[in-house]
């Protein structure tokens, strides 16, 4: 027969909670780590890179380096170098904008997609693979909390006042 949870202490939540934090973390630094690891490996490619082509691929009309640096979290110094790595190598177009000369509209070129649609699919079989011993209820437990969790995360962030 079943028995109902025992409440818990203050303390023994405050140490759960900690603990769920470093098993979260645990578990994300052992994912990239690895697809940092194949990215390289496989396609010769930094995560940031990876990253910036996936922004752009969600984007196909193309991105300011304003908006690609909002979008990856990273100042706009780090997008800027990679951008003009990709520009050289022919993966992606920087364009002027008509509206403002002083901003750049970026976009990916035909050979930017098909590369990325390559290292896409590989990336998309690595996180399938992460994940192959979780049940399909398993995965949608572990978003449906993940999500609850993005929730009051934003909630809090928005009841606290920057100081």
């Amino acid at each position: 027969m079943d028995q109902p949870p025992r409440p818990i202490s203050a303390q023994e939540r405050s140490k759960d909670a900690l603990r769920l934090w470093l098993r979260m973390l645990s578990c994300s630094n052992a994912i990239e780590r690895d697809v940092r690891s194949r990215l390289r490996r496989e396609f010769s490619v930094t995560l940031p890179r990876f990253d910036l082509m996936a922004a752009l691929e969600r984007h196909p009309e193309g991105l300011s380096m304003s908006q690609l640096s909002e979008s990856l979290m990273v100042s706009n110094g780090n997008v800027t170098g990679i951008v003009d790595r990709l520009v050289r190598e022919g993966m992606l177009d920087r364009h002027a904008r008509p509206n403002d000369r002083r901003s750049y509209l970026i976009t990916m070129t035909a050979s930017g997609r098909r590369n990325f649609d390559e290292m896409a699919r590989a990336h998309e079989a690595w996180i399938n693979d992460f994940f192959a011993r979780l049940s399909d209820e398993d995965i949608a437990s572990l978003t449906a909390l993940l999500d609850r969790t993005r929730s009051a995360l934003n909630d809090q962030a928005t009841e606290t006042p920057e100081q």
